[in-house]
């Protein structure tokens, strides 16, 4: 498996407690391609963000490998927030190429 140019998953956590289900949400969101995380829009209906993704249960839950707990749209919505940010920060260091993909 390639590994991403994003290393969102090692950023510092604040002070939130990390567990393995948000350690693998932070590397789920490493692996989704820029172009795809800029279409996303805060303003969308959960039902919007749900479909867009595509990798929801029909319980509205996400699917990632390797979770203790389930990730709902509130924590998935938060922890893409944060990995936006990130992206902003870092993606000036890239090259236009690589900060594509």
């Amino acid at each position: 498996m390639e590994q991403p140019i994003w290393n969102f998953e090692q950023e510092p956590w604040g002070d939130e407690q990390p567990d393995e289900t948000s350690v693998n949400l932070r590397a789920y969101f490493d692996r989704m391609p820029d172009d795809k995380m800029q279409q996303y829009s805060p303003d969308w209906t959960d039902e919007q963000v749900v479909e867009w993704d595509g990798n929801f249960r029909d319980d509205g839950a996400l699917m990632i490998a390797c979770c203790e707990r389930d990730v709902d749209v509130a924590e998935y919505r938060r922890v893409l927030h944060l990995t936006r940010r990130y992206r902003d920060r870092v993606r000036p260091q890239l090259s236009p190429a690589t900060a594509r993909t």
